[in-house]
């Protein structure tokens, strides 16, 4: 046994890494404290070896959000925009009849008279989407000396339809002389088709003025610019529709009357944050 233990402790001197159980053998005092002291140094040792490599990972662990936050703060935000301009294609116009009378029934009567003669003749046009927007009967009172007297009753029928700019003045003028003595107005407005295409146009263009912008400012900085680290579409909302308002007694003057829809503009905008 003291052999062996000799042989052990030399191993150890030499960096032999084996660990040996002492709780089990039965050493000398002097012997054992050696081999005791041996051990607790090849502990030290393994952990010096392996503590450069801990060392290294948590470099690069912090490293990495130090350089993160540097390229964050090198950026450029900057917005552009675009416009795209289409032609209004469609018009919706409001029209209705409005009579007036001293007894409801006949006042209902004669609108419903009324309208449907504009109905009919509304339908012989072929126009799209002709609805009723509104069909009302209300008392009419005159106010005098502080009292309240009922002289009759106003009816009114509403109706829409939609058809191309270009129809719209001739048969809005057929419309009042089949008996329609309201008009409330046109609205011009472009397809879905066509809202929808100028939308992503505008986008597209909003994206390179952005970018133009970007270069610029970095060029006169002798900066370049690298990626895009951020996108985001401010809004690319379809057109108002253009409103024509006009009085009834313009679409009666015999000669047709013009109706002229104009452009519609689509705007879009960008912000793009470019690192450099």
């Amino acid at each position: 046994m003291s052999d062996l233990l000799t042989l052990k402790i030399l191993d150890m001197e030499q960096g032999n890494d084996q660990e040996l159980n002492l709780q089990n053998l039965q050493i000398e005092p002097q012997k054992l404290h050696k081999l005791q002291k041996l051990q607790k140094s090849q502990k030290l040792q393994g952990l010096s070896r392996f503590l450069p490599l801990v060392l290294g990972i948590l470099s690069i662990g912090l490293a990495d959000p130090v350089a993160a936050q540097e390229r964050m703060l090198r950026t450029l935000s900057v917005s552009g925009r675009g416009v795209e301009t289409i032609a209004a294609t469609i018009a919706r116009v409001d029209l209705g009849v409005e009579f007036q009378g001293k007894n409801a029934s006949e006042v209902q009567q004669e609108v419903a008279s009324r309208s449907n003669a504009v109905v009919n003749l509304l339908r012989t046009q072929n126009v799209e989407n002709l609805q009723t927007r509104g069909i009302r009967l209300e008392p009419v009172y005159n106010y005098a000396n502080d009292r309240q007297e009922l002289i009759g009753y106003r009816g009114t029928n509403k109706l829409s339809f939609r058809v191309a700019p270009d129809r719209a003045g001739q048969i809005v003028d057929g419309a009042v002389q089949a008996g329609a003595t309201r008009i409330e107005g046109i609205n011009f407005t472009a397809s879905d088709a066509a809202i929808d295409q100028a939308q992503q146009q505008a986008l597209r263009l909003a994206t390179q003025d952005a970018q133009k912008q970007a270069d610029t400012v970095l060029s006169s900085l002798n900066l370049t610019r690298r990626e895009i680290v951020n996108i985001q579409v401010n809004g690319a909302t379809p057109p108002p529709p253009i409103f024509l308002r006009a009085a009834s007694e313009a679409f009666a003057q015999g000669a047709p009357t013009p109706v002229i829809p104009g452009d519609q503009r689509v705007e879009a905008s960008v912000t793009l944050t470019i690192s450099y």
